[in-house]
């Protein structure tokens, strides 16, 4: 008990330390592909016990996904190596052995932006141990970095419409690479080609009744089941989307530009076809007009990964904001 308390004292004082401003000195600009982390141990810890936590914490399965792929791609890099080019990966947890134990992050330490997470102690039981206590905060942090290096790719080339804000009052950042599929009164659906495939943003929205239900889950469903039959058909006459039934969605009460919000992940087929991939379902509250706005992104990329596909679809649906009316 006495050790577990000790660590958390050092936790708290290390990540305090670290909302301190870094002085001012150049680095260089970060590197590394999307949603990867390098990580730096001893090879036998690799191997071992420390190695296999690490790998299930950061390695666990990205929601909504039709076979299972991890959340971020784990690259390993021995101690003697990590000099050079390796100092400047976006994201990196660092395992050291040391007298003094403790849990510490860093931000642009070697490279901007980048995320250094530093976990020391005196043999690997001991790093374990905060590496377990700080599973969450250490995930979250890498997550919301990588979602700060998408944004700033996609701001590269925006697009420059203004159609769904005219339509529906609110903005999202999205490239320039989507374009317009399907423009109706209450629909707006993009498409952005792939090497096998494409990704799709969709935005409607729906009376403040519809969803004044006791299963909210399976309004949703049914919502975007019925959306899917009038507006994305499929390739063959009398197809069109729905979601599908074997797949139980992952379903999360949320907010978008501080409002209340349903998040729905799941996977989408194509009924009397054969098309399927996953999808993300925002529905958002515009109390101002008594409407739900709903935001969806889904892909089509068969027999290739689909993890970074969906991150840059979500990405783009969470730089959501409400048009200033003022």
């Amino acid at each position: 008990m006495k050790k577990k308390i000790r660590h958390g004292i050092l936790i708290v004082l290390t990540l305090l330390s670290c909302e301190k401003k870094p002085s001012q000195r150049y680095v260089p600009e970060s590197s590394g592909n999307i949603n990867t982390i390098s990580i730096v141990m001893p090879e036998v810890f690799w191997e071992e016990e420390l190695g296999i936590s690490l790998r299930n914490i950061l390695g666990d399965i990205y929601e909504g996904l039709p076979i299972d792929e991890p959340s971020f791609t784990l690259k390993y890099i021995k101690p003697k190596l990590f000099n050079g080019f390796a100092l400047q990966s976006r994201n990196i947890v660092e395992f050291v052995l040391d007298s003094i134990a403790g849990f510490s992050l860093y931000s642009d330490m070697h490279a901007k932006p980048q995320v250094l997470a530093q976990i020391r102690g005196i043999d690997s039981d001991e790093m374990n141990f905060l590496l377990q206590e700080n599973k969450k905060l250490l995930h979250s942090v890498f997550n919301e970095n990588e979602i700060k290096e998408k944004t700033r790719r996609i701001s590269k080339a925006l697009a420059t419409d203004k159609i769904i804000e005219k339509k529906f009052e609110f903005t999202i950042k999205y490239p320039s690479a989507y374009k317009l599929v399907k423009d109706t009164t209450n629909f707006i659906w993009f498409q952005k080609p792939i090497s096998k495939g494409h990704l799709n943003l969709i935005v409607y929205s729906i009376n403040d009744k519809v969803m004044n239900s006791k299963n909210i889950t399976k309004t949703i469903i049914k919502v975007r089941d019925s959306i899917g039959k009038i507006y994305i058909p499929g390739r063959l006459e009398s197809s069109y989307m729905i979601t599908e039934k074997a797949y139980r969605p992952f379903f999360y009460k949320t907010t978008m530009d501080t409002q209340k919000t349903f998040l729905t992940k799941g996977i989408w087929e194509v009924a009397n076809d054969f098309m399927a991939g996953p999808f993300v379902n925002y529905m958002i509250k515009d109390k101002v007009a008594n409407r739900w706005l709903v935001i969806e992104g889904f892909a089509f990329a068969p027999s290739i990964s689909k993890r970074d596909y969906m991150f840059e679809l979500e990405t783009i649906i969470k730089s959501f904001s409400f048009t200033d009316k003022d």
